[in-house]
């Protein structure tokens, strides 16, 4: 069964602004903001901005990761080099495989920032707020940007395969 036209282009449409939403927000966030919160705030103001931005960003995270999901396999499907799950007979599929694994790096290196490293924060958090110091807090926030950056370099070796894949 071949794609209907219409359900192609809503899935580049969409592919390409979940994309450009990704990259550019971990982009902005890891070299800008971040940073420019680290050097302009005390050290729990910077935690509790964290926070809030975690807070406000994972469930978009999440969507769009589910998004990539199912606009990409409609793509790889419709696609006339793709011959068939774990076939990587070209260019193209080779591309495809190492940019598939890729994505599953960043849906681990989110898993670590919404499950582990989150919830760490929201611990240190409360027991700041009961008079109580956890010296985890520093720590976590610097896994917290390490990771952040991580997951901007995948999304950046994301769109380098798929120019690799797109001239193949």
């Amino acid at each position: 069964m071949q794609t209907p036209v219409w359900a192609l282009t809503l899935s580049f449409w969409l592919h390409m602004l979940v994309t450009v939403t990704w990259v550019g927000g971990l982009a902005t966030l890891s070299l800008l903001v971040f940073p420019l919160a680290r050097r302009s705030l005390d050290a729990q103001a910077y935690a509790k901005f964290v926070r809030a931005v975690n807070k406000r960003l994972d469930p978009l995270g999440w969507f769009g990761l589910a998004a990539f999901t199912v606009t990409g396999l409609i793509q790889m499907g419709a696609n006339p080099n793709y011959d068939g799950f774990l076939t990587v007979s070209n260019l193209w599929a080779r591309a495809i495989l190492i940019k598939h694994l890729a994505f599953f790096g960043i849906i681990g290196v989110s898993a670590t920032q919404t499950w582990k490293i989150a919830p760490g924060l929201e611990r240190a958090a409360l027991l700041r707020s009961r008079g109580k110091q956890d010296s985890s807090e520093e720590n976590l926030l610097r896994r917290e940007r390490l990771l952040m950056r991580w997951n901007l370099a995948l999304g950046l070796l994301v769109l380098l395969l798929t120019a690799v894949a797109r001239t193949a």
